[in-house]
């Protein structure tokens, strides 16, 4: 938001300049004063938009040239003033000074300032004022509006500063074509998206609930009955269209506003265009979109429950034939606020859970806004407000502790749990990952070269969480190896070997020491279960190297037959709680739970060695007597 507004006065001499500033200051006419005076500064409280307001005044004298280019580059706004009594002056605006200023790269806004009105005559009608005002108007976009005033009787002269800030805060420019008498296509949009928002039942009208959901949230209170039934027949006089028998469309709400700003209630638009999110220019802030969030190392994001209630809210209101789940139509229509749906580039919706006619469930629905906040939180941050979260939206997001932490308390609090998927080419490490959102077996094998991540939910212990499998490709695997920072964000890692191929055990083990990855849980998934199981070449097989190494021993499955062997809740129960090799290997202190149990077999070992020494010795002395 503006908090300073610079307002320059430009104009022939002699037409009061210094007179109309020194009139605002003393309220009061001052005879004789200065050529030029001082800048002026007025505190927010002063003014009616609350903002800071500093008042330049300027010389047209030719030594004062390079004085009054530098303010007119400073300005916010700039005040031509003319006296009405001196027609000179007046013409001298579009004749000088408006080229002037665009000669000089200045693309502000400017307000006519027609001083002197004591001085003229009575013979003047509002119709010959327009008539002179309104080529001017016509040729020079940049013209907001003309005030009239009189510094010498009081006349209008806050008018002058009131308009000028307005010209700032509110311009005409972004929302309305003055020469076309028509709203601009990215006020309309926008409005557009503002309306859709606030059609909480979708049924292409705000009925008068809405209206006042509307009205509260941008101006803090709601409308009586009486002036909801007179806005409503103000717009269908002049826009049938405007009203049906559910309430106002969407035709009557941008009439609504193209009327506001025709009468010159251009704050009335802005303030509903800011509630909304939108900057000067009419696209959303950066700050909407992106508000502050502060994610330490070795966390991550998740949904909050408000997050899970919202998203939920959203699925029902669009699923239009109520049968849980969102066709094409209606993901578009949901996401019609937004620019599109923001995972297609990732392959969706082949990467979470549909329907039998690949329309995405409630259940896909949600897992892939909690693998969405968990890769990339940003991405939820502005669609939740693309879509119309009320509130802070970052109280939908919740962040968890940091992985390290958790892992030396022996158990994972999280929801959503990364799962790094690595293991040797046509191991068959996508079928897996096709598996966990209930795709079927394909046969024909085809490599991945680019990152490929699904997700779905799992009930584990009573509580649902979420499961996020990445297989990341042959190109990008071995970045991902030797990138700490994104190793940190893996719960687990799934080794995948084809236990029909004497190779593929040696390539997973061996990632795993080269790269030191001892320190992260992980579970190894010997695939194609269904076809004979061949020895591995390597030192050990496999069940004894995961018992050396204090894992649990390869669960093997068959995507095929469909014997999974419950993989996926063994990868999130061994995320959630590490194997105690973590702590020897990985240099991890010991939880209580582990201490205690360390403690106990330390003490039953000593007693027993104690007890077989004791009657060793017995037996030789009962021996030897």
């Amino acid at each position: 938001m503006i908090e300073l507004v610079r307002v320059l006065l430009v104009g022939d001499a002699h037409v009061g300049k210094s007179t109309i500033i020194t009139s605002l200051i003393k309220e009061a006419f001052v005879a004789n004063i200065q050529h030029v005076v001082p800048e002026v500064t007025i505190p927010p409280e002063w003014t009616r938009e609350k903002v800071t307001t500093r008042i330049v005044d300027s010389s047209a004298r030719p030594e004062n040239k390079d004085q009054l280019e530098a303010e007119i580059r400073k300005a916010d706004v700039i005040c031509i003033v003319y006296a009405v009594s001196d027609m000179d002056s007046f013409n001298r605006v579009p004749e000088f000074w408006l080229p002037y200023i665009r000669r000089l790269g200045r693309n502000v806004p400017v307000v006519l300032v027609g001083n002197k009105i004591d001085l003229r005559g009575k013979d003047v009608t509002n119709e010959s004022l327009e008539a002179q005002i309104t080529p001017i108007m016509n040729e020079f976009k940049e013209v907001e509006t003309c005030v009239e005033c009189s510094a010498k009787q009081q006349l209008n002269v806050s008018e002058v500063f009131y308009f000028a800030q307005k010209a700032v805060l509110h311009p005409t420019a972004p929302l309305y074509d003055s020469r076309e008498h028509a709203l601009k296509p990215a006020c309309i949009d926008a409005l557009r998206r503002i309306f859709r928002l606030c059609d909480l039942d979708k049924n292409g009208a705000l009925d008068d609930e809405e209206i006042n959901e509307f009205q509260s949230k941008c101006f803090g209170s709601p409308l009586q009955r009486q002036e909801l039934e007179s806005v409503k027949q103000v717009v269908k006089e002049a826009e049938p269209e405007g009203v049906n028998e559910n309430g106002l469309t969407e035709i009557g709400f941008l009439y609504l506003h193209m009327l506001f700003i025709q009468r010159g209630r251009l704050e009335t638009t802005w303030t509903v265009l800011r509630q909304f999110g939108y900057g000067d220019d009419l696209s959303l802030r950066e700050d909407f979109l992106w508000p502050a969030i502060q994610v330490p190392p070795e966390c991550s994001v998740e949904l909050s429950s408000s997050g899970y209630q919202f998203f939920t809210d959203l699925f029902m209101t669009f699923d239009q034939d109520k049968d849980g789940a969102l066709k094409n139509s209606e993901l578009e229509a949901l996401f019609s606020t937004s620019p599109g749906i923001p995972w297609l580039a990732s392959g969706f919706p082949e990467t979470t859970i549909t329907n039998e006619s690949n329309s995405v469930t409630l259940q896909g629905f949600l897992a892939q806004w909690s693998m969405t906040t968990l890769l990339d939180y940003r991405t939820t941050l502005a669609y939740l407000a693309y879509l119309g979260f009320s509130g802070d939206t970052t109280t939908a997001l919740k962040v968890t502790k940091p992985r390290k932490a958790d892992r030396k308390r022996g158990k994972i609090q999280r929801a959503v749990f990364s799962c790094y998927v690595f293991g040797a080419m046509g191991s068959g490490k996508t079928s897996l990952l096709k598996a966990l959102i209930d795709r079927p077996y394909v046969d024909t094998y085809s490599g991945t070269d680019k990152p490929y991540n699904v997700v779905n939910s799992l009930e584990i212990g009573g509580a649902e969480k979420y499961l996020v499998m990445q297989e990341f490709g042959a190109n990008y695997e071995t970045e991902v190896l030797q990138n700490k920072k994104k190793l940190e964000a893996c719960d687990v890692i799934c080794f995948v070997y084809d236990s029909g191929d004497v190779n593929s055990f040696a390539h997973v083990a061996n990632l795993r020491s080269r790269y030191d990855l001892r320190h992260i849980p992980c579970v190894f998934v010997a695939t194609k279960s269904d076809q004979d199981l061949v020895p591995q070449k390597y030192e050990v097989q496999p069940d004894a190297y995961c018992r050396q190494e204090g894992l649990i021993v390869p669960v093997s499955v068959s995507v095929k037959d469909k014997m999974m062997a419950d993989v996926f809740h063994r990868l999130v129960e061994v995320a959630m709680e590490p194997p105690a090799s973590l702590f020897r290997s990985g240099g991890f202190a010991l939880t209580p739970k582990v201490k205690r149990y360390a403690t106990m077999t330390a003490t039953v070992t000593a007693i027993s060695a104690v007890v077989a020494v004791a009657a060793y010795y017995g037996y030789r002395f009962f021996h030897r007597n």
